[in-house]
């Protein structure tokens, strides 16, 4: 039997139907194969990294029925959810009111929203209520609160001027007020007061290897010295120069905030904290670090900084010496952090025509090391590299015994006995001066009488004494050579050099005490190149004799010795060199250790010396024992 055709119509009406119970029964929802790192980074993406919420917040606002009124007024859809934060998954809520007000600021530009970020995810972090359940330790939300909590604080806290508005005050928010206290003993450090706080997430860095931030809670910021104020007189904050900028972490402790955000009346308290004080903080019972970025703050102090200027200035001139140095310490050996007791000095001396700004990578990736800066403080040792290299010795043996007396009058501070001292080039010989005894072998140089016998004032006796007789310093413990032309530079010895080292210029004050020696000792003993002094160019020429009698001195017993040498060709090492010294002329007997690493002569900043110099404080701490006190806590 022939089976019977519905009709044309009807088949046509069949067909509808069939589309119609398709799209009521088919299956739109399902899988395919993704890129792993593409639905990685759609899970974990948030408004701080992505400029777009994350799939947290628009789950909320989902399930809120809001995310159409988001997308058309989020100001409205801000304040709806709001209203709704009470109930069970009310912490969830309040992480998308965080991140959604931040979005809404970075939107608007309505930089109250900034500050409500901060206060939702501070409420969210610390409820200060025993009722509300926090997050575990492993939701995702933790971490994006405490970084929306950050920039929330650093962007809602900056004032029309792009600075921190650093003050006690009301701040409106889009639902209240927001009371804020400041704690006054935070603008104050090492006795100075802190102006001009810049988000140092609005810097951009360059220059430096790494950028480094230590994670926590709290709103980074890099503070200036007020200038023309009435500075401290104490030796533990005399000698940091204006130049230094502070790195501090905003921190704005607000009373029971899961409570309050419903009434719209909050009141905080604004901390500001410097590493120097604290490293972290106690909230709720619980210790949280604070986070800062310590990169920021030593670029841009580096970059303002006039050290680039003394590089030439100061190896041509014999007596130049910049603004900052002078509101440091006229003698040129500086701090960037106060002192404290307990903490071992690591004393860095620059080369030839260099500054301490050439130490920038070390001092970064020092600064970072909770290994290192917890038990460390680094001074900086800046000098006029053209004058002869005992006379700059002397000169900083005499400021660090200064130091050493003012900073420790009474000697009970061991950590002060344990210094290490880090020469690059020329720097390394004024180091080695620290750790000699030396005898009257410089004095023979240049003349075959006594010391004692030669007419002078008591001045000259001083400066001459100071630049040619050497003994150990007893607080230096450990010298590290970087580069150190022991038995002079190969270039020191050209014709292009002498050309050079004819153009410095040496104190006239040094030259003219010389000629003072001469006319009271005519005739009466050979005094030998007192009518022409050196260059450090020429003490470092191989052929010199001042640089052959240093070579020949051992480092004194007690003083441990580290050697790093650089070499930049494929030569045979004892034919190698950096471009400036041989490998035979830095290579020294008796070394703890020696890293040849593959670097021109600029290896202070290479990133294996500064793991060598690393491992070897690392070994310093250990056989130094336990000289460091806790590190606080508030």
């Amino acid at each position: 039997m022939t089976p019977r055709h519905p009709p044309r119509h009807a088949a046509i009406a069949l067909a509808g139907l069939a589309l119609v119970l398709a799209g009521c029964n088919g299956v739109p929802v399902g899988v395919s194969h993704a890129d792993p790192t593409a639905v990685q980074r759609e899970l974990t993406s948030n408004v701080l990294n992505s400029g777009s919420p994350s799939v947290l917040s628009t789950q909320v606002l989902q399930r809120q029925d809001l995310y159409v009124l988001w997308q058309r007024d989020p100001r409205a859809a801000l304040a709806e959810l709001h209203v709704r934060l009470g109930g069970s998954g009310g912490q969830y809520r309040i992480f998308a009111l965080a991140e959604l007000s931040y979005a809404h600021a970075e939107q608007s530009g309505d930089r109250s929203y900034y500050l409500a970020a901060a206060v939702y995810a501070y409420a969210l972090l610390f409820p200060g209520d025993a009722d509300s359940a926090p997050l575990d330790a492993s939701d995702p939300r933790v971490r994006v609160a405490c970084d929306l909590y950050n920039r929330g604080l650093a962007e809602g806290l900056k004032g029309a001027d792009g600075r921190g508005d650093v003050r006690s005050g009301p701040r409106m928010l889009p639902f209240g007020v927001l009371e804020i206290t400041l704690d006054p003993g935070g603008l104050s450090w090492a006795g100075y007061r802190l102006e001009q706080f810049v988000p140092a997430a609005n810097l951009h860095v360059r220059g430096l290897r790494n950028r480094y931030r230590r994670a926590g809670i709290g709103a980074p910021l890099v503070a200036r010295l007020a200038p023309e104020q009435t500075r401290r007189q104490e030796a533990a904050t005399r000698r940091i120069p204006d130049l230094v900028k502070v790195p501090v972490t905003a921190l704005l402790r607000i009373e029971t905030p899961r409570a309050n955000l419903e009434s719209g009346w909050l009141a905080g308290r604004l901390e500001l904290h410097s590493q120097d004080d604290a490293l972290s903080v106690t909230i709720d019972g619980s210790e949280w670090p604070l986070e800062f970025e310590t990169s920021s703050a030593l670029a841009d102090m580096l970059g303002d900084s006039p050290w680039w200027d003394f590089e030439l200035a100061g190896f041509f001139s014999g007596v130049f010496r910049t603004d900052a140095e002078h509101r440091g310490a006229s003698d040129g050996l500086l701090l960037i952090h106060p002192y404290r007791p307990g903490l071992i000095p690591v004393v860095l001396v620059h080369g030839t025509a260099s500054s301490p700004a050439r130490w920038a990578d070390l001092m970064n990736e020092l600064e970072i090391d909770r290994d290192i800066w917890g038990r460390y403080q680094i001074w900086l040792y800046i000098y006029n590299s053209g004058n002869p290299i005992g006379y700059s010795a002397g000169a900083m043996r005499q400021a660090l015994e200064k130091a050493v007396r003012e900073l420790d009058p009474r000697g009970t501070d061991p950590a002060l006995r344990r210094m290490v001292v880090i020469g690059h080039s020329q720097g390394g010989l004024l180091a080695k001066l620290t750790a000699v005894q030396s005898g009257d072998v410089f004095w023979k140089l240049s003349s075959d009488g006594a010391f004692e016998d030669v007419r002078m004032d008591a001045d000259t006796r001083v400066i001459l004494s100071n630049s040619m007789f050497f003994n150990p310093l007893p607080f230096v413990s450990r010298v590290i050579f970087v580069c150190t032309p022991h038995r002079g530079s190969f270039l020191a010895g050209m014709s292009l050099s002498r050309l050079v080292g004819s153009f410095v210029s040496l104190p006239s004050e040094l030259t003219g005490r010389m000629r003072e020696v001469l006319t009271l000792n005519e005739g009466a003993l050979i005094l030998r190149n007192f009518d022409q002094l050196p260059t450090s160019l020429d003490n470092m020429n191989p052929s010199s004799d001042f640089i052959q009698a240093l070579a020949a001195l051992p480092i004194a017993p007690g003083i441990a010795v580290n050697s790093i040498i650089a070499v930049d060709d494929d030569r045979p090492l004892e034919d190698a060199s950096d471009g400036v010294v041989r490998y035979a002329s830095a290579h020294i007997e008796g070394a703890e250790s020696e890293k040849v690493v593959r670097s021109n002569h600029s290896a202070q900043g290479n990133p294996a010396t500064i793991e060598e110099i690393r491992r070897i404080l690392m070994v310093h701490l250990q056989e130094s024992g336990d000289l460091t006190p806790p590190v606080q806590t508030r």
